[in-house]
């Protein structure tokens, strides 16, 4: 994406923040502001190793080598994220990033990580040695229980997405290390690219929503807006192929991408239903390939909303024989310590924390998603782009995480 990015836009100005959508928990009273800034100050002064960009520049990816162009690597070795403005309201941390889209963009995982593992060290400061042991004893054998659940699944595909939400880095590290040796090749990969650097496994992921909200915050008019959508499939496309044309159908609701899409979308290697539940979003997109003419059973279907091991197993033999399946785990993989503690604390339960798109070029960036507990910009801007997109298929959901 960040290729993609600094290639055809690498003028345009993004702001991207921090948004709590769990507002009972106010991070605000629970994360020291001076042990936040450390952090994120910190993080401003990281650059890329020779070693993570020689292994960027040898190493495969999706079966294509020299993903990345030489003056691409070279421009990343001098890479330094941007400043940031923080300050408190009403017990919430109001953080944002403005910069060029190349540089703001990158704050996003770190900023998520940095804010969820402080939030985890607050909830167990002064806790004794014994209590943690048991703690992370407990925590360990509920994952293990998840595995062993897992690999009684036929043809489980599955890959750690946890690294925004998760609990900590070394936690983020144990949990990839359990999961390799317990699912062995259907565990296909982490998102955390350090982590596989690391241990050997394939770097994995599929492109944003911020992709279509920043094309659709730059378009002149409605009808630019409604195009957005395919505008950036084209561009993907023409940078990328293969296991890489995984289509984001939700940004501004799937009825709508599903309704306008051009017909060779159908021919893409499959989509990532993001935010509808996972049996009917998967079911709606079945039907649109089969009125295309395509056979779902050669297409490929990513599922990683809130997915855990019950919606995984569900999931699996709702759709077994009748498409090809992906599972994204996210943050019930990195961060699920539900029922662990031996000492009351709810600090460590995981709560919904995203970093998005709130501006391009100055202009307000939206995103309606299929649940609108999930929609994201001004209230004036997200009733222009439902007036565009329509409200087919939303369906308000709790979000848990």
């Amino acid at each position: 994406m960040l290729q993609m990015i600094r290639h055809l836009h690498p003028d345009v100005a993004v702001t991207f923040e921090l948004i709590n959508r769990s507002r009972s928990v106010r991070l605000g009273e629970v994360i020291d502001e001076a042990e936040l800034r450390a952090q994120l100050d910190h993080a401003r002064t990281i650059r890329f190793t020779k070693k993570e960009l020689i292994w960027l520049a040898g190493n495969s990816f999706y079966g294509r080598r020299q993903m990345f162009s030489p003056g691409f690597i070279a421009w990343l070795a001098d890479f330094q994220l941007p400043d940031y403005e923080l300050r408190k309201e009403d017990g919430q941390y109001r953080l944002r990033f403005h910069g060029p889209w190349t540089h703001s963009t990158m704050w996003e995982i770190p900023a998520l990580a940095i804010v969820n593992e402080l939030r985890s060290r607050a909830a167990m400061k002064d806790r004794g040695r014994f209590a943690l042991d048991v703690l992370y004893a407990r925590a360990k054998a509920k994952l293990w229980e998840k595995v062993e659940r897992l690999r009684r699944l036929p043809d489980l595909v599955l890959s750690d997405f946890g690294t925004r939400r998760r609990h900590g880095f070394l936690w983020q590290r144990w949990c990839v290390e359990a999961l390799k040796e317990g699912l062995g090749d259907r565990f296909i990969g982490t998102s955390n690219v350090l982590l596989a650097m690391d241990a050997d496994l394939e770097a994995i992921g599929t492109n944003a929503h911020e992709l279509p909200m920043v094309e659709a915050a730059l378009a002149p008019d409605d009808a630019g807006i409604a195009a957005a959508p395919y505008r950036v499939l084209e561009d993907w496309r023409d940078h990328y192929g293969g296991n890489l044309l995984i289509a984001l159908p939700d940004a501004f609701g799937t009825a709508a991408f599903l309704r306008h899409s051009p017909d060779w979308v159908a021919d893409w290697t499959g989509f990532r239903p993001d935010s509808a539940p996972p049996i009917p979003g998967g079911e709606q997109i079945i039907r649109w390939w089969q009125d295309k003419g395509r056979d779902p059973r050669d297409k490929l279907l990513i599922f990683s909303d809130g997915m855990d091991v019950d919606t995984i197993e569900a999931t699996c033999r709702h759709f077994h024989g009748r498409v090809r399946l992906s599972f994204g785990w996210g943050t019930n993989l990195t961060n699920d310590f539900r029922g662990c503690a031996p000492f009351e604390t709810a600090g460590l339960d995981p709560i919904s924390l995203v970093c998005k798109v709130v501006a391009a070029n100055g202009r307000p960036a939206v995103k309606l998603s299929d649940n609108p507990a999930k929609a994201t910009g001004d209230p004036a801007e997200i009733a222009r782009y439902l007036r565009i997109f329509g409200e087919d298929g939303r369906r308000p959901a709790p979000v848990a995480v």
